[in-house]
């Protein structure tokens, strides 16, 4: 008797990669757009996951916008859909210091600072999370959230 393998499921990865202006305005159409791909893929407005999203893709764009802006460079916004969820990959031209924390590092801030929530929120979001520095001297902060894509994922 011979015993055949395991038939595996296909895996359905679709991208959606777009490059923005590194203002305010860019990291506000980033999260709009985001959540309109997401809706496209299955994910639909107002749910948990997309609102958690939205929030991490809104916070990374942020970061990219005031911390890693190069005067007349982008940075660009990748949502990857996985088998098991969707990676946000903010992606901006500047390395070296400031650096982001590593997971974990990012310290609580005091009550009435009024900026470093946004990597606090990306940590409670996500179910992990990463800083990977790119050729030529870029960095991206990598975000996954599991998504249950029912039937419609295999």
């Amino acid at each position: 008797m011979t015993v055949q393998p395991a038939q595996q499921e296909p895996v359905t990865v679709s991208v959606f990669t777009q490059r923005f202006s590194s203002t305010p305005r860019g990291a506000r159409l980033a999260r709009h757009l985001a959540v309109q791909q997401l809706h496209a893929w299955g994910v639909p407005y107002g749910t948990y996951v997309s609102d958690a999203l939205a929030l991490i893709v809104g916070e990374l764009a942020a970061n990219a916008v005031t911390h890693g802006r190069v005067p007349g460079r982008n940075f660009e916004l990748t949502l990857t859909r996985l088998a098991a969820g969707v990676r946000v990959e903010v992606t901006d031209m500047r390395t070296g210091p400031p650096y982001p924390p590593e997971p974990g590092g990012a310290g609580a801030p005091r009550p009435l600072d009024e900026c470093g929530r946004g990597l606090l929120l990306v940590e409670a979001l996500a179910e992990r999370w990463k800083v990977v520095e790119r050729e030529p001297p870029a960095k991206t902060v990598r975000a996954e959230v599991g998504v249950d894509w029912g039937c419609e994922g295999h």
